[in-house]
């Protein structure tokens, strides 16, 4: 069973995280999360900040001579922003503190924050709030997905929709695409005449100080069938896995495969996904509408979810707010921020499903060391019943 935590302000002097529970024996070397930090950072959208950061991992424990040893593995991120912010989000007492921060963002943690830690000042809450944590979870999260490939597993994301502009290209279910074909988009985006439409409307909204959402997709492939139950609503892997996306600043709703007015406005028959023999036993889907989950657990096909992102509350054009210090009318503060962020929450939403899917991978074939994983996982051969894309 693995576990994380992780600490840091967006403007401290750096982010941590520690991983605890990860098996030994596997290669690792902060490329493997760089990779990951530098797909984060990039996408048409994106604010001022990607500009001063530059993401490299420090792996501070864990690792010896580019394997890991099963103890917890410590990372370490440094903020370069940090030096022109040093002053306001220090750890030591000062003479001078910067004012206190009073006029809440409307959909920002601002206000609940506040209220729920007895806060006088936004700052305290804006630091650990901000999305900036989403660096280091993609760093665990990339540690994770390096064990997932070591037996195939692949997790492939792209961007739908943003704003009310959407691809056209669809698929039946199973895997027509990968990453490095993605990332070759400035929004992550297949559909080339969406994806002007879509840079047009982010120069738009960017230029009157507003902001915009969208949609991604994320297809886990190769992933076995037996993942989750049904004998407990808090097993179920659609369950998990949604949790998962929605603990991500700004994701509002998350759809598993073919869900929303698809499955609400057609019927049963039309709907479900036929089982068809295969060779060597196995069984064959012609469509995946269920999006590889029945009933809480994997069958076999793609894992296919869909997670909806709202825009982003820091506008360069603020909403009206109150001061809390005075009750009165005010514009709410400004802080610097991306137009769109879909494209980044895209990947962020990749390491997330990571993490979630190794630990569910440990749960069922664990060990303290990649040897022992291979062999339970070899023990299971054509008991895993993968499903075979159609024929």
């Amino acid at each position: 069973m693995i576990r994380f935590l992780t600490a840091g302000e967006s403007h401290g002097k750096s982010l941590m995280g520690i991983l605890e529970g990860f098996p030994a024996g596997l290669d690792l070397s902060a490329d493997d999360i760089n990779i990951q930090l530098s797909r984060r950072q990039k996408g048409y959208g994106r604010g001022g900040r990607m500009k001063i950061e530059k993401d490299q991992v420090d792996i501070i424990s864990g690792v010896r001579y580019g394997k890991t040893t099963g103890a917890p593995i410590g990372l370490i991120i440094p903020n370069l922003d940090w030096e022109n912010w040093g002053n306001k989000v220090g750890v030591e007492p000062i003479e001078n503190p910067s004012e206190p921060l009073t006029s809440p963002r409307p959909g920002h943690a601002d206000l609940a924050g506040v209220l729920k830690f007895g806060h006088d000042d936004i700052r305290n809450v804006i630091e650990r709030a901000s999305a900036r944590d989403t660096a280091m979870q993609v760093a665990i999260g990339a540690v994770c997905r390096k064990l997932l490939q070591h037996f195939g597993i692949e997790i492939i994301s792209r961007v739908v929709r943003i704003g009310n502009i959407r691809s056209t290209i669809k698929h039946s279910g199973f895997l027509i695409y990968s990453n490095e074909m993605v990332d070759k988009s400035p929004i992550r985006c297949l559909d080339i005449s969406a994806e002007k439409k879509i840079i047009k409307l982010i120069d738009k909204c960017k230029s009157v100080g507003d902001t915009l959402g969208g949609e991604f997709e994320i297809m886990v492939d190769n992933l076995p069938a037996g993942f989750g139950s049904y004998v407990h609503a808090d097993l179920r892997l659609d369950g998990i896995l949604c949790g998962a996306l929605t603990g991500i600043p700004a994701i509002k709703s998350v759809e598993v495969g073919s869900a929303g007015d698809t499955a609400i406005a057609g019927k049963g028959s039309s709907f479900h996904d036929s089982i068809f023999p295969s060779y060597k036993k196995l069984f064959r889907r012609e469509t995946n509408h269920a999006g590889g989950i029945e009933g809480g657990v994997s069958n076999g096909s793609p894992v296919i979810l869909y997670a909806a992102m709202k825009p982003l509350a820091s506008l360069t054009q603020p909403m009206e707010s109150i001061d809390l210090a005075t009750g009165k009318a005010i514009k709410a503060l400004k802080e610097r921020s991306d137009v769109c962020a879909v494209p980044a929450a895209s990947i962020v939403g990749e390491n997330i499903i990571a993490i979630a899917i190794t630990k569910l991978f440990l749960q069922k074939l664990g060990g303290d060391s990649l040897k022992e994983i291979e062999a339970h996982y070899n023990s299971w051969g054509d008991k895993w019943h993968t499903c075979s894309s159609p024929e």
